[in-house]
């Protein structure tokens, strides 16, 4: 990956199913990936599963990446004692393989994905190394998954009527400017 050679050891197995909530993609060439020169590191995606993913109302809490962190807050404190931290992940989807980085690049909040492949740490050349969680105990720094992937799917894609609109008002408002420089000049007397 960009003239790099990476050392990649695959500690355990690993599958998951769950709901994007957030996600990062990267590019390595900016900010600590381009000063770690990593360029592996493709997406932080932060899921949730199981009760957390389907029994709640995700719109009662809100969710964002930070560059290698996966946060959450809610001004509800009901929603706070529903939700079950052990069932949210942050998930640092390294691959060197382009159909995958490219399924990866698609993804959207609201997706259901799958996601298999080895818990594993690396180090880059001229970079530093980064190690994976490997229990879903663990918070703070270094309580993600680093995942080397080896499959990955859209198992159903986001069906928000939010988004189908966005599509159908840009169509729209590209057709109206189509319409305007196409139509003849009339001018009004």
């Amino acid at each position: 990956m960009n003239a790099v050679n990476y050392q990649i050891q695959p500690l355990y197995d690993y599958a998951l199913y769950g709901l994007v909530v957030s996600y990062a993609h990267h590019d390595g060439n900016s900010m600590l990936h381009k000063l770690w020169n990593d360029h592996l590191n493709t997406t932080d995606v932060c899921v949730v599963w199981s009760n957390s993913a389907f029994d709640l109302d995700l719109n009662d809490y809100s969710f964002w990446n930070g560059q290698f962190t996966c946060n959450i807050k809610t001004s509800d404190s009901a929603a706070w004692a529903r939700f079950d931290m052990n069932q949210l992940s942050n998930n640092h989807l390294l691959s060197d393989d382009k159909v995958i980085r490219n399924k990866i690049k698609d993804i959207s909040v609201g997706d259901q994905i799958y996601i298999k492949g080895w818990l594993s740490e690396y180090a880059s050349e001229g970079g530093g190394k980064r190690g994976t969680s490997i229990t879903r105990e663990d918070t703070g720094n270094g309580a993600c998954e680093t995942i080397f992937v080896a499959e990955f799917d859209i198992l159903r894609a986001s069906q928000n009527p939010w988004r189908k609109l966005m599509y159908l008002s840009l169509i729209l408002f590209l057709g109206t400017i189509i319409y305007h420089f196409v139509s003849p000049y009339r001018p009004r007397t």
